[in-house]
């Protein structure tokens, strides 16, 4: 089948997009997949919430002391010289009776501030003897009383759809007292290397051959992201077996992974493949490392087809791959990875013509400024390089950096949290 651009025109060749073309093209063809499930909320890290979360109640629920200390009337305090009888005790947990005047009511964190009470006043600054207590005539009234709906109102939105659960979230959905929740179902990627020359560990190595070090990259970082992984092997270089491995994965999941095979080589078949089972929507990206970068669909699947060089797979899976999984999951919003900019220690005298994504690390420099340093070898074949890195450095196309300048980096954290 024809390749064909954003407006559907058919052309047989294509210009290397930008990285910011390739990735606003990509995700506008990947779309959320459409069931969903009821799940318990303990059950809903790394989820996607299909419908926004309503609270239905407020929080907190009544006006509550935020310190261990005393509820005090503020107004008594300078009639009775600060000296007031401390008539009950509230522990959190249990409701106090109506705050006579003339009285305080011990109180603790979180207990509901008794009716009549308008000040809670910390018990360091206190001078307490048996039923009595000294208050400092200079508190401020109001102070320390964390008021009703507060942190959330009844009927607020409080988790929007297509937000991907972090543990932060599930406690906020319990403080609303949601005991389950309605998320997208888990995404289903089929996975797949290309590749004669694949040997998995444990076998011995035949001459020409290497081990498949790739699928257990690619493994890990999808199951990262909370997906289930149907992993169809190693397929053999041969045209068939790719077209057949494709339909399979189509049949069987929301979306395919290829390592390998994208590349322009006589045994290279997945473009091929590809333009004959479904359709071919992007092909190379002026990026360096990761240059040919296959996107498209069979029927309804997309696909995406990575370079076999492990780190040009990491880089173009960082950049490209969780960009769509997560958009495929459901999640909203700006899905381009977080950038950080940080001051360079190294210089780059001899730029490239395409965008670079050099592995880097950022790590404190002896003057306590937080620093990029980059690995000593730009191969695309070197996978000890994105163990010693934590994160990428992007320069731009033809960018001279001296040491000193600021950098854009991108940190692994941020994109390989679960």
């Amino acid at each position: 089948m024809p390749i064909t651009d954003a407006c559907g025109s058919d052309r047989t060749a294509q210009t290397a997009l930008s990285k910011e073309q390739a990735l606003g093209r990509l995700l506008a063809r990947v779309e959320p997949i459409g069931e969903t499930e009821s799940l318990a909320t303990a059950d809903g890290l790394g989820r996607v919430l299909a419908e926004p979360l309503v609270s239905a109640i407020e929080v907190p629920a009544w006006d509550n002391s935020a310190m261990d200390g005393y509820a005090v009337r503020h107004a008594d305090l300078s009639s009775r010289g600060g000296r007031l009888r401390v008539a009950q005790r509230i522990p959190a947990g249990a409701t106090g009776s109506f705050l006579e005047p003339g009285t305080a009511a011990r109180i603790f964190t979180g207990a509901p501030v008794p009716a009549g009470g308008d000040t809670v006043v910390i018990q360091e600054v206190c001078e307490a003897s048996h039923e009595w207590v000294r208050i400092p005539l200079d508190c401020k009234p109001g102070t320390n009383i964390r008021r009703a709906g507060e942190d959330i109102r009844a009927g607020a939105e409080v988790i929007g759809r297509g937000t991907r659960l972090a543990p932060q979230h599930l406690g906020l959905a319990a403080s609303v007292g949601v005991a389950r929740l309605c998320a997208f179902r888990r995404l289903r990627v089929a996975v797949f290397s290309s590749g004669d020359e694949l040997v998995m560990p444990g076998e011995p190595l035949g001459p020409g051959q290497i081990y498949n070090s790739n699928r257990f990259m690619l493994l890990g970082l999808i199951q990262r992201l909370g997906c289930e992984v149907i992993d169809l092997g190693i397929v053999e270089d041969t045209l068939d077996a790719t077209e057949q491995v494709l339909s399979r994965g189509a049949r069987e999941a929301d979306l395919v992974i290829g390592s390998g095979g994208v590349s322009v080589g006589e045994e290279d078949h997945v473009r091929a493949a590809l333009e004959r089972v479904g359709t071919l929507e992007l092909w190379d990206i002026a990026i360096r490392p990761g240059k040919p970068l296959a996107f498209g669909r069979i029927g309804a699947t997309p696909f995406i087809g990575t370079p076999g060089n492990p780190v040009s797979l990491f880089v173009t899976f960082c950049l490209f791959g969780i960009p769509a999984i997560l958009r495929r999951q459901g999640v909203g919003g700006d899905l381009r990875p977080v950038t950080v900019k940080a001051r360079a220690g190294f210089d780059w005298p001899r730029p490239d013509r395409r965008r670079e994504l050099h592995r880097a690390r950022i790590q404190t420099a002896p003057d306590g400024v937080p620093e990029i340093l980059v690995f000593p070898s730009r191969s695309s074949a070197v996978l000890s390089s994105v163990v010693w890195a934590n994160g990428l450095v992007e320069i731009r196309e033809r960018q001279v950096i001296q040491r000193g300048d600021l950098v854009d980096f991108i940190p692994f954290e941020g994109l390989l949290s679960p």
